[in-house]
């Protein structure tokens, strides 16, 4: 069995979907039960065992048998709060750091392979984005709790003879994200601009970048799954690793992409909101020395055809 925690969500759900591809259908979904309905949309074309309430869950594992701790093959821990603009730190501390504590306390106390989701956020605003403390830092309660557990890993790799894995996603988009609503993808975004009015709004210069020209690191949500089930047959190696192409790319790239899908639209440059300007990474570019060293060499889809078969799956399930 194989239990995915998020199940229900973007990243979640698209591995669930690969998963029954794959003919694997043996899945427990662990999902915050009392949050928005429509990520539940998501699970409608996939199969699984059954979707539990993650405080349900995480009391239950405490009285489960051996016997049942036995058919666990992986847990992908993939839920959290992925709002970086969530004002209430307790509750991100609670959602984020508390539950991901006794998931890794349960999964390396019964030798479960744990694949968890990181985040790129943790590099704050540095420019250097090598999996290595002293390029970590954190601007918001979402980036802080991410990297408390990193940290709190790395204290104890030493004492867990299991695998676990923390994989630093960088900006990734693709099918299923509907009900991320404002941390949906850019791409996302910009299709439902065209769509309702016929043209894109990027941000001004900022940062030291000109009108759009801010880089980040675009990954389809299909390459993220390429990794996670990399480590899923290499159940040998542990470690933190970043999810990127390794190349950024502007804003200003993504937004022509779409106007080229479309054949019309322009592209309109909005003043940068000032409740984000001492939160934002205006750059990311992740290192992938790390995960290639460990023997990963699977291509990653470019940009051009990652946003194309995402409108073309947009234009059919919206």
């Amino acid at each position: 069995m194989i239990i995915v925690t998020g199940g229900a969500g973007f990243i979640g759900s698209n591995l669930v979907h690969k998963l029954n591809l794959d003919n694997i259908n043996d899945i427990l979904i662990v999902e915050e039960r009392n949050t928005s309905t429509k990520k539940f949309e998501n699970l409608k074309d996939l199969k699984y065992l059954d979707c539990v309430d993650k405080n349900v869950f995480i009391k239950e594992i405490k009285k489960l048998s051996q016997n049942y701790i036995n058919q666990i093959d992986c847990i992908f821990h993939l839920g959290a709060c992925s709002k970086t603009t969530e004002p209430d730190r307790e509750y991100i501390m609670n959602t984020n750091f508390e539950f991901s504590k006794n998931l890794l306390e349960f999964s390396s106390n019964n030798k479960i392979p744990l694949i968890y989701a990181s985040s790129a956020s943790v590099y704050g605003n540095g420019t250097k984005f090598k999996e290595d403390s002293s390029n970590e830092s954190f601007l918001n309660h979402y980036a802080e709790s991410k990297l408390l557990f990193d940290t709190l890993y790395r204290e104890n790799e030493s004492k867990i003879s299991s695998q676990v894995v923390g994989l630093r996603y960088f900006n990734v988009f693709g099918p299923r994200e509907h009900h991320k609503e404002g941390m949906s993808s850019v791409v996302f975004h910009f299709y439902n601009q065209m769509k309702n009015d016929g043209e894109i709004k990027l941000f001004k210069g900022s940062h030291g970048y000109n009108d759009g020209e801010q880089r980040r690191d675009f990954i389809c949500v299909e390459d993220t799954i390429k990794v996670k089930r990399w480590f899923q047959k290499h159940k040998n190696i542990s470690g933190i690793y970043n999810v990127g192409t390794g190349v950024s790319r502007t804003f200003n790239d993504i937004a022509n992409c779409v106007l080229a899908y479309f054949g019309k639209g322009k592209i309109t440059y909005i003043d940068f909101p000032d409740n984000l300007i001492n939160q934002y990474q205006a750059f990311t570019e992740a290192d992938m020395t790390y995960l290639k060293s460990k023997g990963f060499d699977e291509k990653f889809t470019t940009l051009e055809k990652g946003v194309k078969d995402y409108l073309d799956w947009l234009s059919k399930n919206t």
